[in-house]
């Protein structure tokens, strides 16, 4: 085995060898999430939008194993299909928050001065609007879709993604080898993927975890509002509005992606504290 390649696996043995019960119990809910995304067509009893009762808020029974909603559709099916899209757009808005915020920091950590002058006031600019209302405006103005969504809160959320990796590549950008790379005439995008990036990296995959909570909250809430996606589509924040009727007659349809939204959020938010904790553990003792 290479130098190189000890080095690589190195890190995910400390990993792995540092897995709690908690890590292992979210690591197999993200799992089994994950074949929901993925499998979600070939799982769900019905399709997403199909009636299958004249009765509102049906109660569990053997067609309706979770109960039915208010058109009588299966709840069960409905929750399949809404956490694959509340996790799919979500995942999609922190990719293109990180790709957004990090190529921009780290620039502004390359180059410097007015560069990096401009850009940090304008982001500053940015992150003083309140989130939510900057959301409600663009997504009302330019009208409620996914790819407005997801290119909204993507936008909103790369301002947040942008300070985290400028202040990492600007205490990368003054170390000897960075120096090194520019004296050999390498390009800063060289800089950036094979210098920059691996060393912001740890802290990085972490703030994507933070993120990618912040954006199945962020698009429940504007589901919730009636911004985000659109019947006969359904995320998480839709199944609680349109649902919220039911707990007058006693049924726990909008209870079911409340507590999927909580679980969601609760098991990528442990394992980001645990991941933390474990790179924090093999951080040398000066750093």
């Amino acid at each position: 085995m290479t130098d190189e390649s000890m080095q690589v696996s190195s890190p995910l043995r400390q990993l792995v060898s540092g897995l709690t019960p908690t890590a292992v119990v979210c690591f197999g809910i993200l799992a089994v999430l994950a074949f929901v995304v993925v499998t979600a067509p070939w799982i769900a009893p019905y399709g997403e939008g199909r009636i299958l009762s004249d009765e509102s808020f049906a109660p569990s029974n053997a067609v309706f194993i979770l109960g039915g909603d208010y058109l009588g559709r299966d709840l069960l099916s409905r929750l399949i299909f809404g956490t694959r899209i509340t996790l799919s757009v979500a995942f999609a808005i922190a990719f293109f928050a990180f790709f957004v915020g990090c190529s921009l920091g780290f620039l502004a950590a390359i180059f410097g001065g007015l560069f990096d002058m401009v850009v940090s006031r304008v982001i500053d600019a940015l992150i003083a609007f309140p989130a939510i209302m900057l959301a409600l405006i663009v997504v009302a103005a330019l009208g409620p879709s996914v790819p407005v969504l997801i290119m909204t809160v993507a936008f909103i959320d790369s301002t947040r993604v942008y300070r985290v990796a400028r202040a990492l590549a600007m205490d990368i950008v003054v170390q000897d080898y960075i120096e090194a790379a520019r004296v050999r005439g390498e390009r800063f995008g060289w800089i950036m993927r094979r210098e920059i990036l691996p060393n912001a990296l740890p802290p990085l995959a972490a703030e994507f975890g933070i993120r990618f909570t912040y954006a199945i909250l962020f698009i429940s809430a504007l589901s919730f509002l009636g911004l985000g996606v659109q019947p006969p589509q359904a995320d998480l924040g839709v199944m609680i509005r349109e649902n919220m009727q039911g707990m007058l007659y006693g049924s726990f349809a909008p209870l079911y992606p409340a507590v999927g939204i909580a679980a969601i959020t609760i098991t990528i938010n442990l394992l980001v504290d645990w991941y933390l904790q474990q790179i924090g553990a093999s951080l040398p003792e000066e750093m």
